[in-house]
């Protein structure tokens, strides 16, 4: 792995270097004092070859005797202006894929990250499937301002002068949230500023909820780890941006509200804990492992009753970022969604609040000269922090690196990975730790007393993820894949250990083109073996909370050996509104929970413009579950929600 992420490292000062000698050389300025040489009528075409054209022109001079005329020199080809691109004859100009378009990537300019909870990436990701947005990497979010501005510029013209009032809809929609961003990457920004969003949304659940993504299951699910309980919830907050040059600024903090709650019993949370069976305790031993004692008495991976109401202010996302070199350079909270499907990412999602970290990210695509020639333009992003929520050990680092190709036009592939390391009670996080973690690609699976010791790498788990436009259909049809294992170095090594999550996405129906659909399914019960108890994907025997952060899983809300998927059917009323339908099912085996747990949901929503500076998000949920463990019986529970957005026009100094 360590392989493939210094690669594109190694190639950023070269690449920056040969273009920055190719754009000066191809565009060398004339001295601005030099006078312009006179023009030089053309020579008479000759009509009799025996009498040739003299070499001077018929109305020079007669030459002084005694003087040498010198020798005519042959003039070139007459240079034609290039000409001026109109509405009815539009620039038209062949890049062959993967040479980026250097004109297009001459701002230095830094900005802030999209949040992956915007309306943008839905629209962008139709966008990507109709055909257009080329240089957009599925599979790696979230992107900057910038990033997606240059995004739209290579696609602004193939979408204009295409007949598709979809892609037109939504290239109109994007540009206009953008309107701050220059599009052609060489018009100075300037300093732009001011509130980004402020926003509202209420809550209102009736019946009985789930909310344990590491257990039994989420009722509401991809929402940064928010609280929410039965009885009325809310949330209001708001989002503030400031670019300036290479620097950029962004935060987003909300108040949030949800009211107490019964939780689980003492009984079923020693149960989960450290395993046993509230009802046979010789029945059931899997649990966490986790002693149900002292401090752990209250562990954020267990809802353990009776919940207090909560009221907290939280930072949402917060960044200060430093553009260099086509990287976005931050420190601070800020959001990762590392797979190309709709419905989760395997490695990295929003389920979990985000996490703070140190961040590198290559924001625009990268070419490699030779590499790049057969595996397409490259992106890479690494970010190291700390995981909240633990307690055995506790307080674990966290670092991710990922990388992903665009092979051919129609196709990305990336590989990733993610360390949980340290924690106090384990070993100390160190260069050297952290080292072992980052360049170790042996298996543990044959030596695990490696994982007690001083050599323990640390909780290691490996995604490979792939998105393909289909081949005679590629502006109606997306296959997307994405999977990961534990402890292998990668899922293509050891594909009957991984956890898979593949979709198929239909960005068009044919004589209905207003209507989209989608369908994915999602498994983390791998089949080498009838039951693992739950202690396999996102579980780890030392860092026993697993793929957590405060209680939440960070990849996707499926959960351990569980299987499932979603289906969703699209309306769009025009670029940035829809109304949709949804369909989602969950099911874990009762050789992991006691009598097992079936999810079924049906979700209706509805994203609406309030003229140009107000949305409309609302969506009504109805959940149908069991889980024997917890509650006897069928249970179902209903959650209405209406969320108001005030989209601000930002304040602008002129760049120039």
């Amino acid at each position: 792995m360590h392989k493939r992420v210094l690669l594109p490292i190694a190639g950023v000062p070269v690449l920056s270097i040969f273009c920055m000698a190719s754009s000066s050389a191809q565009t060398a300025p004339v001295p601005a004092n030099d006078p312009p040489s006179a023009p030089v009528p053309a020579a008479p075409v000759p009509t009799d070859t025996k009498s040739p054209v003299p070499a001077y022109p018929p109305y020079q001079q007669q030459q002084t005797p005694g003087t040498t005329v010198p020798p005519a020199t042959p003039a070139g080809p007459p240079v034609v202006a290039p000409a001026q691109p109109t509405p009815e004859s539009p620039v038209q100009a062949y890049v062959p894929y993967g040479v980026p378009d250097e004109d297009r990537r001459k701002s230095h300019d830094g900005s802030p990250y999209i949040p992956v909870d915007s309306w943008v990436y839905p629209a962008m990701d139709r966008l990507y499937s109709l055909g257009f947005a080329d240089t957009m990497f599925l599979g790696m979010r979230p992107y900057t301002r910038q990033s997606l501005a240059h995004i739209l510029a290579e696609t602004h013209d193939d979408v204009a002068d295409s007949d598709d009032d979809n892609a037109k809809e939504i290239l109109a929609a994007v540009e206009h949230y953008l309107q701050d961003e220059p599009m052609d990457g060489i018009t100075p920004r300037g300093t732009v500023y001011g509130t980004e969003t402020a926003y509202t949304r209420l809550l209102g659940i009736s019946g009985q909820t789930l909310n344990d993504s590491y257990h039994l299951g989420q009722t509401i699910v991809n929402d940064y780890g928010r609280p929410y309980q039965p009885g009325f919830n809310a949330i209001a907050g708001f989002s503030e941006l400031a670019e300036q040059g290479r620097f950029s600024f962004y935060f987003r903090g909300e108040y949030q509200h949800a009211p107490g709650a019964a939780g689980y019993s003492q009984t079923l949370s020693a149960a989960l804990s450290q395993g046993g069976d509230p009802a046979n305790p010789f029945q059931y031993v899997a649990g966490d492992q986790i002693v149900f004692s002292g401090y752990n008495l209250h562990q954020a991976t267990i809802p353990t009753g009776p919940i207090a109401a909560a009221n907290p202010f939280r930072i949402e996302e917060a960044t200060l970022s430093f553009h260099l070199l086509g990287h976005e350079i931050s420190g601070g909270k800020s959001d990762a969604w590392l797979g190309p499907a709709f419905g989760s990412s395997m490695a990295w999602s929003n389920n979990a609040e985000d996490i703070y970290s140190f961040r590198i990210n290559r924001v625009e695509p990268l070419h490699i000269p030779l590499f790049s020639s057969l595996f397409g333009p490259v992106r890479y992003d690494f970010f190291y922090g700390s995981l909240k929520g633990h307690s055995q050990p506790n307080s674990p680092y966290v670092h991710s690196e990922s990388i992903s190709v665009r092979p051919t036009v129609n196709s990305e592939i990336a590989v990733q990975r993610t360390v949980i390391f340290g924690g106090e009670g384990h070993e100390p996080v160190t260069f050297h730790t952290f080292a072992r973690s980052f360049f170790s690609l042996q298996d543990t699976e044959n030596n695990p007393a490696a994982k007690g010791s001083a050599q323990d790498p640390g909780a290691r788990f490996s995604d490979f993820s792939f998105s393909w436009r289909l081949p005679f259909v590629r502006k109606y049809a997306t296959l997307v894949l994405d999977s990961i294992c534990h402890d292998d170095v990668s899922p293509i090594s050891a594909p009957r250990r991984a956890a898979y999550r593949t979709g198929v996405y239909l960005s068009q129906i044919p004589g209905a083109r207003k209507f989209d659909f989608r369908v994915e399914a999602v498994t983390t019960d791998p089949g080498v073996s009838r039951s693992v108890g739950g202690q396999f994907q996102y579980f780890e025997t030392i860092e026993r909370q697993g793929y957590t952060n405060k209680g939440f899983l960070m990849g996707d809300w499926i959960g351990r050996e569980a299987k499932g998927g979603q289906a969703w059917l699209t309306y769009h009323l025009s670029g940035d509104e829809w109304v949709q339908l949804e369909y989602r099912n969950t099911k874990q085996p009762k050789d992991f929970i006691p009598g097992g747990t079936t999810q079924n949901q049906f979700k209706v929503s509805v994203v609406k413009r309030i003229d140009r500076d107000f949305e409309l998000n609302a969506w009504y949920q109805y959940e149908k579950w069991k889980a024997p463990i917890y509650l006897p019986g069928a249970q179902n529970d209903s959650v209405g929600t209406v969320q108001l957005t005030w989209l601000p026009k930002l304040k602008k100094t002129s760049g120039l």
